[in-house]
């Protein structure tokens, strides 16, 4: 395993962070033997870091039972994150704080993030509220050791918020197609010329760069490298870079675990040609081309109270461009639950509660209407007026 500096504390914490946000699930719940598995075998083969937040369903108190069962808590750091919009006034800080250190089965919180910050005056409604002298308390008592932020907003918030603070570390989303995306490449290299440690989040979009690239990247980068996996050209372009202190990578199977920690182990800063490279920035052209909305399927969208599983959805909408409109289509109708009554993009009502929640600010009730006029064709929509007479 492979470990850079925290210079803010002088951590050294390994490149391989585990996102704990997609921990395997069982009848629809984190199932704890599976998980159990997955975070010991990551801490014997070095990693260091995890990952959870507040709003992840049961991420908290797995985590927690985990380390405690196993006696781990003391061999890693913690990071955990307080929900910005749960937040009204003062008192709401200890209240959810202490709930979180009840789920984690510990007295103190390593990294404690501001989570998702979206715009400069989410800090200053926060500000408003007393997070400051929040945070210094909780530091004079030990119970919260690194304060810093991840950030889902334009550029420009970004360099602001950097500034408003004496910060300890921040997380952004970063990827070899998003180099240009929210605080991108010129808020990591801002970041980093402030001394601060800066963490990546989605180094694999949310799995897409993994499993779901067009075919005509996946042959073009095994035309390069026919051992190579798309996750492992992923994740090598993120380590390659100075200004990266430590990529999470939310992992959920053994294999992944694996191949990450096989990865992070090898993989050193400055270490990619100039030819991979170019092969990394020709794939990532062929993937925007055939990526149509940039979701990551991290679900803060939902519940939607019509029931449409709007990450899906458009998921399906993605793979008829980057596969075909057929698979697209027959991916919508298994995975969405089409022809439910309750399931059907159609049944949008434009409440806009998902718009107010997504991180990536995508636009969803335009999205679902192109979802709707490219996944429901005529003869699809006659197929789902018949099956909800049925039903």
């Amino acid at each position: 395993m492979q470990y850079r500096l925290d210079k803010k504390s002088g951590n050294k914490l390994s490149v391989l962070g585990f996102g704990c946000m997609r921990l395997p699930h069982t009848a629809g719940r984190i199932d704890p033997q599976k998980s159990g598995r997955l975070i010991m075998e990551a801490i014997s083969k070095g990693v260091n870091f995890f990952d959870t937040a507040y709003l992840y369903p049961g991420s908290e108190a797995a985590l927690g039972s985990v380390l405690d069962k196993n006696n781990a808590r003391d061999q890693v750091y913690i990071s955990t994150k307080l929900p910005l919009f749960k937040c009204h006034k003062y008192e709401d800080f200890d209240r959810i704080f202490d709930e979180q250190l009840t789920r984690l089965k510990t007295n103190r919180i390593d990294y404690y993030f501001m989570h998702n910050i979206s715009k400069f005056s989410d800090w200053e409604r926060l500000r408003g509220l007393g997070i400051e002298k929040w945070i210094k308390e909780k530091k004079a008592l030990g119970q919260i050791k690194q304060a810093g932020f991840s950030f889902h907003g334009a550029r420009n918030d970004f360099m602001k918020l950097i500034d408003a603070y004496d910060w300890d570390f921040c997380m952004i989303q970063y990827n070899y197609i998003n180099i240009n995306f929210q605080a991108g490449a010129p808020g990591l290299k801002y970041a980093h010329s402030k001394g601060l440690p800066v963490f990546i989040m989605e180094p694999l979009l949310g799995g897409r760069l993994a499993k779901d690239l067009p075919k005509e990247a996946v042959k073009l980068l095994a035309r390069k490298n026919p051992e190579a996996s798309p996750a492992s050209w992923a994740l090598r372009w993120v380590w390659d870079q100075p200004e990266v202190t430590m990529l999470l990578s939310g992992m959920n199977e053994a294999a992944q675990v694996s191949e990450n920690i096989e990865l992070a182990g090898q993989s050193q800063i400055g270490n990619m040609s100039e030819e991979e490279l170019a092969v990394i920035s020709q794939a990532s052209e062929i993937f925007s081309a055939a990526y149509k909305i940039p979701c990551t399927a991290c679900n803060y969208c939902l519940p939607c109270p019509k029931n449409i599983n709007i990450p899906d959805s458009f998921a399906a909408y993605n793979a008829s461009y980057s596969i075909s409109r057929f698979t697209g289509i027959q991916q919508y109708a298994t995975t969405t639950g089409g022809f439910s009554p309750s399931f059907s993009v159609s049944d949008c009502i434009k409440c806009g509660k998902c718009e107010e929640r997504c991180p990536q600010n995508i636009a969803i009730i335009k999205r679902l209407s192109d979802v709707r006029k490219r996944m429901e064709p005529f003869w699809y929509r006659a197929a789902m007026a018949i099956a909800r007479k049925v039903l």
